[in-house]
């Protein structure tokens, strides 16, 4: 507590403490209890309308953290000639709890009183107008940056191009960007993320590119854009061009760069930066360990990134349900509900996420009755209401555990309307259990639901394949040629020597596909010799046995692990991603390469990843 004069002390020295200990005061007030014991002195003190020591007490109520903005406003009205600094902290103060409208009615309130603005003024104005799209404001705004004279302060011009980019006023931002006599960078790191948030990143890369002195913010700008619109590549390449030029790596950039390894599963960057955070000391906060053992989990390196949980000493609610997440891809139910466990001794409040990913551990390791347990535990025990995720997982996992007409059931018995994900995943279980009514039931009510996605048609389509009806196959596939729905292609993806190779199926454009293609023929005559028959089922009939078997040898992990091998030392992990679902043949395959060439082979598929080692995957065939 901030010790207050006595009235003795002010009538011996009034000269000193009547003026210097409030301002003192206020400078090293923490507290609205000591804010309002000073505001009580100063009024005895007769300086109430000292708007210098007013100011003061206004700013610590409106921005300060501890502050608060409804006795910030109760003093300002009490002001008899508030001046601009009062108006301006204000102005900010409700711009900072988003009270957009009242910034605008304080400075029309402003103009009434005769006072005039200055360059403090404008720039949260300007702001107010881009959060609540005042377009019509915000012109007007800009008006009387002219007529005042305020043209040429950038913090003003700054947000005038922040503003326009969010009123998506191309031609306006420019305008005001061009006439710039001085570009700092925040001017120039503002177009780019305006045009990226617009998704003009041709245009980003270009302003980009002419920029005269590239900053680690405006670097950060251009490559987030890129891995927010999913330009992995280009992000990469410009995160290799950005190392080359010595430009320090700020912890904006090093989340960006995460990220893309994270889609890509490029394990050997992302090694590197976290490598790079630790050799420089970057400070290891809870968002940052959460998005590094997110990209280790997705990469394939289930034990670097319990390493890193264990290790992190501030651990958050995303940080437990990050590492729960990652067990579960991998197929690591058991672990993931112990690691739950051990949550709640920490005394973490688990939330909506944590039971998703725990009821996706449990339906990927077909732990039935333990998701039917937690189903009721979030509900009984934490007050949470079950949302369509959550049925989602238990349809998952009831499907996938045969007990399909309990998973029927469910879907009926739901509180909400039923989305594709749920009765995909019903219809998948219904192929793999042989019930076909139930399977052909929700797979035409999941084609009405998404008739434009093409795994809809697909997954119809092997249900009718997989009972040999070629009759109904055939009108699936009509369907999807009426509608113009396309087939998603395979793509497969692996990182070497920190570079990213991309394979689609049969595809010839690698500069090595010949060296890859003659791989591959000796990877198909090795496994044949151990066992390894082609599952030509759901292949369309009329196609000869010899021919359904070409387009199977040639899908795209198929090449990305022949490349793999082609590239990689004796005994060296393999790590793969792959856009789709691995089918059942390239999942036989693989693990039959993994016994024939003795190396673990890591593919991460859509919904989950498969380790192949010896011969076995960790998904235990449990499909």
């Amino acid at each position: 507590m901030i010790p207050l004069t006595s009235s003795a002390t002010v009538a011996a020295y009034p000269s000193t403490v009547s003026y210097l200990n409030p301002v003192q005061g206020l400078e090293r007030c923490s507290s609205m209890v000591e804010l309002k014991q000073l505001h009580s002195q100063i009024i005895k003190l007769g300086l109430s309308s000292d708007n210098d020591v007013m100011g003061r007490a206004i700013k610590f109520c409106a921005l300060s953290n501890s502050g608060d903005l409804w006795y910030a406003h109760r003093i300002f009205e009490k002001m008899t000639e508030p001046d601009a600094f009062l108006y301006n902290t204000l102005i900010r103060g409700y711009l900072q709890c988003n009270l957009v409208t009242e910034c605008i009615q304080l400075y029309l309130r402003m103009l009434d009183d005769c006072v005039v603005p200055n360059n403090f003024t404008f720039p949260p104005l300007i702001r107010a107008c881009s959060a609540d799209n005042g377009v019509e404001e915000g012109k007007q705004i800009h008006g009387h940056v002219v007529k005042l004279g305020f043209l040429e302060d950038r913090f003003s011009q700054n947000n005038l191009i922040y503003m326009y980019m969010k009123f998506e006023s191309l031609e306006d931002a420019r305008r005001v960007f061009d006439k710039m006599k001085e570009k700092d960078v925040v001017s120039w790191t503002t177009l780019i993320s305006g045009y990226s948030q617009l998704g003009l990143l041709n245009e980003a890369y270009e302003v980009f590119r002419v920029m005269p002195q590239r900053s680690s913010a405006a670097w950060n700008a251009i490559i987030a854009s890129f891995v927010q619109h999913n330009h992995f590549h280009q992000a990469f390449s410009l995160f290799n061009e950005m190392r080359s030029e010595n430009v320090e790596l700020d912890r904006y950039v090093i989340a960006s760069m995460l990220s893309a390894c994270t889609r890509l599963g490029a394990l050997e960057q992302g090694e590197w930066i976290h490598g790079y955070m630790n050799r420089n000391g970057i400070e290891m906060d809870t968002k940052l360990a959460t998005t590094i053992i997110d990209m280790y989990c997705k990469c394939g390196h289930l034990e670097k990134a319990l390493e890193v949980f264990n290790r992190c000493s501030c651990k958050g609610l995303s940080t437990w349900n990050c590492m729960i997440g990652g067990l579960a891809m991998h197929g690591r139910g058991e672990a993931a509900v112990e690691l739950f466990k051990a949550m709640e001794l920490e005394r973490i409040t688990p939330d909506h996420i944590t039971f998703l990913n725990l009821l996706s551990a449990c339906a990927h390791s077909g732990l039935v009755e333990t998701g039917r347990e937690y189903f009721k535990y979030m509900t009984e025990v934490y007050g949470l209401e079950p949302r369509t995720e959550h049925f989602g997982c238990m349809v998952d996992l009831l499907g996938r555990a045969g007990l399909v007409e309990d998973a029927r059931k469910l879907v009926e018995e739901m509180p909400m309307d039923v989305d594709s994900g749920i009765l995909g995943a019903l219809v998948g279980a219904c192929k793999i259990h042989k019930n076909i009514e139930v399977g052909e039931e929700m797979g035409k009510r999941l084609i009405e639901l998404d008739p434009n996605n093409s795994g809809r048609y697909v997954l119809l389509a092997n249900l009718y394949a997989s009972a040999g009806r070629w009759d109904d196959v055939a009108n699936v596939r009509r369907l999807m040629n009426d509608k113009g729905v396309k087939k998603v292609p395979g793509l497969s993806v692996i990182e070497m020597e920190g570079r990213i190779a991309e394979f689609i199926a049969g595809g010839r454009t690698h500069p090595d596909s010949k060296k890859i293609y003659a791989k591959l023929e000796e990877m198909l005559e090795r496994i044949r010799g151990l066992g390894y028959v082609p599952e030509t089922e759901g292949v369309l009939h009329e196609i000869e046995e010899e021919e359904k078997e070409n387009p199977l040898n040639y899908h795209s992990e198929k090449l990305a692990i022949a490349f793999g091998l082609l590239k990689t030392k004796a005994g060296e992990t393999i790590r793969i991603s792959k856009n789709l679902r691995v089918c059942r043949d390239c999942h036989q395959a693989s693990k039959f390469i993994s016994k024939a060439f003795n190396r673990e082979i890591i593919v991460r598929d859509r919904n989950r990843f498969h380790h192949f080692i010896d011969g076995e995957c960790s998904c235990k065939d449990f499909w």
